[in-house]
Parts: C-alpha cells; structure tokens; sequence
C-alpha cells in the first residue's frame, strides 16, 4: 500500500526537512487540527513516533529522547492550549541546551481571537526561551514556498547554533485538512550551515570538491566599510577563478578583476543573454547590494549552488537559491580556499570582464548624473566618500571610483534620513577629506545635521536639488496621477544657500554645464581647507529622468 500523505505544502516541507536535519523522534499528541501533521510523519519510515496524550509529559519525553544519543527529538501538538502545556519542557530545554524542536497546529491567523475553538496567538509564544520562532505561511504561490522553505532552515539550523536549544515552528492549517492525497514526499532544498569552518579538515572536503567541479563561478561582494589588500600570492591563486562583482560600497575587497558597472551590463543583455551567463556557483559576502538587475538575474537564473559567506553565520537568501552558510570571516575563507583551487583557468571569468569592458562609459549632459560623475572622477584620493540614499547612491554606482577612496553608504535599511547626520560624525573623527553626495529630500530631512559645531572644514557636500523625489518618476511602470503626484514626490522650493552660510559654509551653485564645471573644479581642491563647502547642483527631474532613460534604452539596442 502506498503511503499517504496531506496536501499541505507547508507539511510536506517540514515533514522533508526534519529528516534533513536528523530529526529521527518524535512524540505526537492527540487532536484535530494536527491531524494532517500526524498522518504524514506517521507514514514516513524513516521516523519512530512515539504517542502521548498530556502534551506536559510528551514534552518532558521528547527531552528524554534528545538527552539519550543527543540527536535533536520533536513533539508534535494540536492548536489553542495544548501548546501551553508545552512550557515547562521548552523552559527546561532552553536551560539545559537540549535541541528540541516543538512543532504545533494552528488555526489560520484570520480566525484568532474571533471566538473560534482553540484559538489563541501561537507565534512567539515561548518568547525568549526558544533559539528560534517561525510562523510558516500557508503555501499557495512559489514566492509562499519559498518562505516557506527558508523559515524551516532557519529554525531548524538554530538547534544547534552557537550552542544548542529549542526551537518553535507553528503550522497554520486551512480547512479541509483530512484530504490525504499524495504518495510521494517532494524535493525540498536543504540549507547547511558550516560552523567555525576550517577547510583542511577532512569533513569539509566535499565543499572543496564542489568548488572545484563547478566551472562558472561568481563572487558577489555587498557594503564592506573597509579596505582589505590581499597578499600577492592569495591574489595570484584566486582571480583568474571567479567572476567578480562588487558595487562601489563594497570598497577594496577583492583579489580579483572586479565587475563593477552591473546595472548596464545586465540591462544589455536580454532574457536569453543572460541565461547563456547563468553561474553554476554563486559566493557572496558583505552587507547589502544596491543593484535590482543583478538581484533578479539570479532570481530567474539561479545557480545550482550558493554559498554565503558571514562572521555571524545567519541565513541570507537574497537571490532565493541558498544552499550553504559558511560561518567564518570572507577574506579568511578566500585565502584558505585560494591553494585548494585546481589550477585550470576556466574561461567564464573572462566572458564576463569582457562583456562588461564592452560597456561604453556613462557619459550625461547636464542633470543630477553628470554631476555625481564630474565629482566621482575628479575626487583627491585619499578621501572618504560618502553617498546618501535613494537617487544619490544608485547613480553612483555608473561611475568608476578610484580604489584609494572609501566609501560609505546608509545600506542597512535604505532610508533617507539620517545620511548627513552619519557622515557629518564620520568626519568629525576624520583626518581626511570627506565629500558627501546627497539629494534634497535627504538633505533637507536631516538639515539639523549642520545645526550642531561638531565639524570641521574636512566636509564637501554635493547637494543635488531637483525640487523632488525624482527617483519616484523614474520607476518603470509607475504612471501617477496628478493628485498623488506631490504627495509621492514631495515637491519643494527650497535651497539650501541660507541655511549654509548660517552655519559658515562656503556656498557654491550651478544651474548649468558651465556653472558646474567650474564650481566642480574648486569643489574637489583639497588644498582650499579653510572653511567647509556646500556645492548645491539645480536640474530639472523631468529631464534627469528622460536622460537616464534614453542612457539605458540606448544600451540595449
């Protein structure tokens, strides 16, 4: 007779993932709502279920079944109070590091608290004494099962992170659930974690094989606020083996050829172009990446294989396809790989330098861009660059910095506010000239940053005003209708000359190629030290739009 298992996808990953992660035990207690859960992992041979009515007991149980062989254990209950009943193993679990990993039915979230039968607010319900707490969402889209999918990693990776501990994963179930209708377990990717990774041991080395075996291979570098120099001979062994991509708040953090102009490389190439580029082995390391075409490249080109690599060991699935955290500093993991590498040179890295080579310099006239880019090109090096959010830092990234200079950025959550406060303390601390590149909502939210004296004549700020959130207008798609138009946009009339001089800067302005050039050539002067300067840049968004527009339509014909 052929297994019978529920039609629950959310089931059917938990059901597959618990296996992957060595969950062998499990002690399920009676009801209804977790009937489907029980049905399946009844069914599966590979576990051995135990039956226990009071959930108090199965609980403590399950812990005994952990503590013996030390191999994680589950216990499996229905919605409303029996995971209450649960407490004191999970409290007792918690303090005595026992991976344990409590599974509980819950209604869908629509019906809590409106008076329906064992019902009440399950996520997050043991708090602080659970490593981790997942609330899986009910799978309906490819998006909900890959959610899916990376909270179960997420949860059950953290069994035994950092120490071991319980864990919390609430299953809401949708009626009907009796339905038992299919005969085999799916695929389910598995997330593994390599903790205090040292390559040379022995239990590492299929890593290595992968490595080698894959022959189009990427490395993503995301923000790194340092420089790092690599010695010569790791230099040597690594870069002719990846393709790299770096954006320029990742700084000087490669030992190889770095891709740096990803948003009109990928935009040159169409859907089968870059399918032809696809990577086997995707690397990434660093904090956040800026470019939305290299995120939905790998989300519909997505390797066979990625690895990130992090001091904290966190799951990070930004293209959707993770298969591996490696928990150790970037550049310690490059150079213990770099003699591990076998020595043939494939040829992907080179298809990409050259295709990227082929990408002729962004050139504008006059408009926010040629401004970043007259600025970008003439900065003195060495000095810090620091690049505020939205247009500012997007626009940035068309141009080629020189390496000397380091770069700052407000990545971590992207907002506009506070850019000029953070560069402003930067600098207060900073021997070096700092020149901060912002637009006007960003500036003018976060003007305070130049009510304090806490600065002084080290600071370059480029103030592009177009009198708007110009990068509204830029998104593709987007059409607004007139009586939203000044409220998504934020219109102004404002300058920032006033406010300026008040706080003893020295001002200068453009309102044209002519202007620019000649302020742009005084702005960059690192000998002119005497006061601070505020160079504030005037266009036209309608027109900045339509020139950025035009710049990437031209490169894909």
């Amino acid at each position: 007779m052929l297994p019978m298992y529920t039609d629950k996808k959310s089931i059917l990953q938990l059901a597959v993932l618990l296996k992957a992660h060595g969950v062998r035990k499990i002690v399920l207690c009676p009801g209804s709502r977790d009937i489907p859960i029980i049905q399946t992992l009844a069914n599966i041979p590979d576990f051995t279920c135990y039956p226990v009515t009071d959930e108090r007991s199965a609980g403590f149980f399950a812990i005994g079944l952990a503590l013996h062989g030390g191999s994680p254990a589950a216990v499996c209950c229905t919605s409303g109070t029996a995971l209450l009943n649960l407490h004191p193993a999970v409290a007792e679990a918690f303090y005595q590091q026992i991976p344990l990993v409590v599974i509980s039915a819950d209604r869908p979230g629509a019906w809590i608290g409106q008076m329906d039968g064992q019902t009440l607010p399950q996520p997050g319900v043991f708090g602080p004494l659970v490593k981790r707490s997942v609330n899986l969402p009910e799978v309906v889209t490819e998006e909900d099962e890959w959610y899916c999918n990376r909270l179960l990693n997420e949860a059950l990776l953290e069994l035994n992170h950092h120490g071991r501990g319980p864990i919390h994963i609430n299953v809401p179930i949708s009626d009907p659930f009796f339905k038992l209708p299919v005969t085999e377990l799916p695929e389910a990717r598995v997330i593994t974690r390599y903790q205090g990774l040292s390559v040379y041991d022995k239990d590492y080395q299929p890593l290595i094989d992968r490595l080698n075996r894959y022959q189009r291979r990427m490395v993503i570098v995301g923000q790194m606020n340092l420089i790092y120099l690599f010695d010569k001979k790791y230099t040597k062994m690594l870069y002719k083996h990846f393709a790299w991509f770096t954006e320029n708040i990742s700084n000087r953090t490669i030992p190889g050829q770095a891709i740096r102009n990803i948003e009109p490389l990928l935009c040159s190439m169409n859907f089968e172009a870059q399918e032809k580029m696809r990577p086997e082995l995707v690397i990434t390391y660093g904090g956040h990446v800026i470019s939305k075409r290299l995120k939905n490249f790998l989300r519909r080109h997505p390797p066979k294989e990625h690895w990130h690599v992090s001091p904290d060991g966190e799951v990070m699935d930004l293209y959707g396809s993770l298969t591996t955290v490696i928990e150790m500093d970037p550049f310690e993991f490059l150079e213990k790989i770099a003699p591990m590498m076998e020595n043939r040179t494939p040829d992907y890295p080179r298809q990409w330098e050259a295709l990227s080579k082929a990408i002729p310099q962004a050139e504008f006239t006059y408009s926010e861009m040629s401004a970043i880019g007259k600025v970008i090109r003439n900065l003195p090096t060495p000095c810090s660059l620091h690049l505020a959010n939205s247009s500012t830092v997007r626009y940035a990234q068309l141009f080629d910095v020189p390496e000397e200079v380091e770069i700052l950025s407000n990545r971590g959550t992207n907002g506009i506010e506070g850019s000029l406060s953070t560069a402003i303390g930067y600098a207060a601390v900073s021997e070096k000239l700092n020149f901060i590149l912002i637009g006007d909502l960003s500036f003018f939210y976060d003007m305070n940053a130049l009510w304090n004296a806490n600065y002084g004549s080290n600071i370059r700020i480029l103030l592009l005003n177009n009198s708007g959130g110009e990068i509204f207008h830029a998104l593709p798609g987007l059409e607004l209708h007139e009586n939203a138009r000044r409220f998504v946009t934020a219109t102004h009339q404002t300058s920032a000359k006033a406010w300026a001089e008040d706080r003893g800067f020295e001002y200068l302005s453009a309102h044209n190629e002519g202007e620019l050039d000649t302020a742009v050539a005084h702005f960059v002067q690192p000998s002119i030290t005497n006061r601070p300067m505020l160079f504030e840049v005037f266009t036209d968004k309608a027109q900045d739009v339509e020139k950025l527009k035009e710049y990437y339509h031209n490169l894909k014909h």
